[in-house]
């Protein structure tokens, strides 16, 4: 049996549709919504069975990770996130590069020698990592409408994986994989999924007009802090806001709190653009804190940890 085990977000989907255009097969999807990451312990392998992961932190999967490799499972990992340790293994074949300016749609689009760039491109985008899209899409020669239009997908994208559960997005990310997986280039898909980009980009820009109307609760020259409702659209808005306002304040570090509906926040980091470090060392203090260095989050960050965390985080960037 084949599992192919991605994150929810535009980067994990960018990454699976690559790798799955180069080498067609049916696989038992694997996934959940962008904070859903501990993937790996859900996969029912035996000997012989391959999985394939896209975009979720080693770290994070460590222990199931184990299982399936002693178990007799061969797992391809491609990821771009804090890995730790990476086990060596006969079973195991990793691409982990934890470079600020990359993403696991850009390694596998690196793995497959840029045979499916386009949709690494929209990954890229979709991460935030507006200048790596741009160098990966310099060989297609795209015009600059063409350019936004993967820009636009790629937010959409990675909007639509934002969500405390599945009942908060507009589309599962399953659903998401399957209907783009028919397509060699996202422009076919746009063409053929007309409703489905109109969907996100309407709930994209209403929810993101709301977020706007936010003020912070802690601002200076270096940081701000917000703390929005819990509400669906705040939820699933908290990592499109966030690398809006970091692309708007490039020397300024962000935190969005959302509260969870049982007390307190899930936290979304975005470290300066021009100082794509530390959000992940961040977050790693913190009990479900994970991520890469230029964006990182908290699942679950205790109301009582609040000052706490507001400290942490302007000492790091203040």
């Amino acid at each position: 049996m084949l599992f192919d085990v991605f994150n929810g977000d535009a980067d994990g989907l960018c990454a699976l549709q690559q790798f799955r255009l180069a080498t067609p097969a049916s696989a038992t999807l694997v996934t959940g919504v962008k904070r859903d990451i501990s993937l790996l312990k859900r996969v029912q392998a035996s000997a012989g069975d391959e999985v394939a992961v896209f975009d979720i932190s080693l770290d994070k999967n460590r222990e199931a990770l184990q299982r399936l490799l002693e178990q007799g499972v061969r797992v391809r990992y491609f990821d771009h996130h804090f890995a730790g340790e990476i086990p060596e293994h006969d079973n195991m074949e990793s691409y982990i590069d934890v470079a600020a300016e990359t993403c696991t749609s850009l390694i596998v689009n690196g793995y497959l020698k840029g045979r499916f760039c386009a949709w690494a491109v929209v990954g890229a985008f979709g991460d935030n990592l507006d200048t790596s899209a741009r160098q990966a899409a310099a060989d297609l020669k795209l015009s600059e409408a063409q350019l936004a239009s993967l820009c636009e997908l790629g937010i959409c994208l990675n909007y639509n994986g934002y969500g405390a559960a599945l009942d908060d997005l507009f589309f599962t990310p399953q659903q998401l994989a399957e209907r783009m997986r028919p397509h060699l280039s996202p422009f076919d898909f746009m063409a053929a999924e007309p409703e489905l980009f109109a969907t996100l980009q309407n709930g994209a820009e209403q929810d993101t007009a709301r977020a706007r109307a936010v003020a912070p609760a802690v601002a200076s020259d270096n940081v701000a802090v917000f703390l929005f409702p819990a509400e669906p659209w705040a939820r699933r808005v908290s990592g499109v806001f966030s690398n809006e306002l970091a692309t708007a304040h490039p020397n300024r570090a962000h935190a969005l709190l959302t509260a969870l509906p049982q007390g307190g926040f899930v936290a979304s980091v975005r470290a300066p653009l021009n100082n794509k470090q530390g959000a992940d060392e961040l977050c790693r203090a913190f009990a479900t804190g994970g991520g890469r260095k230029a964006a990182a989050g908290i699942n679950e960050l205790p109301e009582s940890q609040y000052t706490t965390f507001v400290n942490a985080f302007q000492t790091m960037y203040g």
